[in-house]
């Protein structure tokens, strides 16, 4: 999608949520589950905007506020010690910003809802890629904040829910999330050595193990491709990693890597694009 497209259904989206909360608000339907108590996790780099919206919360007596983080990777440690309900997440973020952290969330069994606040318009297509509950432009007014906490409200009252969509990706996470027993373990992109396939699923070699994560190789080569290397079909490597390409006597070829004892094999139908890459770090 072009740049002049993505801004049009961006307009078209925040005019179709805010028509919608004023005709909520008109109707002002009670709910059953409108007497349920939510927690909340305010998400949010700028202390200001953390204060505005606990101001905003203070008038909702079913709503508690369990917690503030200031960038991503705090607000996916805290969804793991807190268990809130809603996140009222901002998007532009210092480590992790707030889409990647809803791509993260989408692969807990009972994500949290997500309402987005953010100061720019420009995220609302990627929003409703996310199946955000809501997107709220800073600043956030009392009568739309009350929209999207009903919004969110249902949306808690009718879990669990099957998990959010994979969510399409306009750039590179700086994180790979693994599953472990409900909660989520950060992965940094940075301290993966190789990825190879196993089965369904991909084994995450890193400087602290090996996880197992439910995602193909092939979309991780996509998402990469710049930062990693095919050696092999069920294998990638991370090219600032590599440390020599060698070949034994017995004409298989080999790749050794920092901080990986064992060499890796490396296919001879990628030998050829291997060897180019590798004259070109």
């Amino acid at each position: 999608m072009d740049r002049i497209s993505r801004l049009f259904f961006n307009s078209l989206l925040i005019r179709r949520w805010r028509e919608t909360a004023q005709l909520a608000t008109m109707r002002n339907e009670p709910t059953a589950c409108r007497t349920r108590r939510m927690d909340v996790l305010i998400v949010d780099d700028e202390p200001l905007a953390c204060e505005r919206l606990r101001g905003l919360l203070a008038a909702h007596t079913d709503v508690t506020v369990v917690g503030q983080a200031g960038n991503g990777r705090e607000a996916l440690a805290a969804v793991e010690s807190l268990h809130p309900d809603v996140l009222l997440l901002d998007i532009a973020m210092p480590v992790m910003d707030g889409l990647e952290v809803a791509h993260h969330l989408a692969r807990l069994e009972t994500p949290p809802a997500v309402v987005f606040c953010t100061a720019y318009d420009a995220h609302a297509l990627a929003a409703f890629e996310a199946a955000a509950v809501d997107y709220l432009v800073k600043p956030v007014r009392a009568e739309r904040l009350a929209t999207a906490l009903e919004r969110a409200r249902r949306q808690v009252a009718v879990r669990p829910h099957a998990p959010l969509p994979e969510l399409p990706r306009s750039q590179a996470r700086s994180h790979l999330s693994a599953r472990l027993r409900g909660s989520l373990r950060l992965i940094p992109i940075d301290d993966i050595a190789y990825l190879q396939a196993d089965e369904k699923y991909v084994a995450v070699h890193h400087a602290r193990g090996e996880d197992l994560i439910e995602e193909s190789l092939k979309s991780l080569e996509a998402e990469f491709g710049e930062r990693f290397l095919r050696i092999h079909r069920n294998c990638l490597v991370a090219a600032d990693a590599v440390l020599e390409l060698r070949r034994g006597h017995d004409g298989q070829s080999h790749i050794l890597l920092r901080n990986v004892a064992a060499p890796l094999e490396v296919s001879r139908r990628c030998l050829p694009a291997l060897r180019e890459r590798i004259r070109h770090l």
